[in-house]
């Protein structure tokens, strides 16, 4: 019989880390910021379109720019 059980745990101790994934617990707390995020508070929904619009694009990345430098 002691035969028989040592063979049992060979079988045991191989599948262990045998490829198989552990489940992942969702994260804690608020997501992380998405560059999109910060684009869309500053430009507004329909920031692509408003991208087109060099001129006016320059002038929100100025004001976005003055907005972090006053803060930090």
């Amino acid at each position: 019989m002691s035969g028989a059980h040592s063979s049992e745990n060979r079988w045991k101790l191989g599948f262990q880390g045998a490829g198989m994934a552990t489940p992942r617990k969702p994260s804690v707390g608020r997501p992380p910021t998405r560059w999109t995020d910060v684009i869309q508070r500053v430009a507004g929904g329909r920031w692509e379109e408003t991208a087109e619009d060099r001129v006016f694009w320059n002038s929100l990345q100025k004001t976005y720019v003055q907005q972090w430098t006053s803060i930090g």
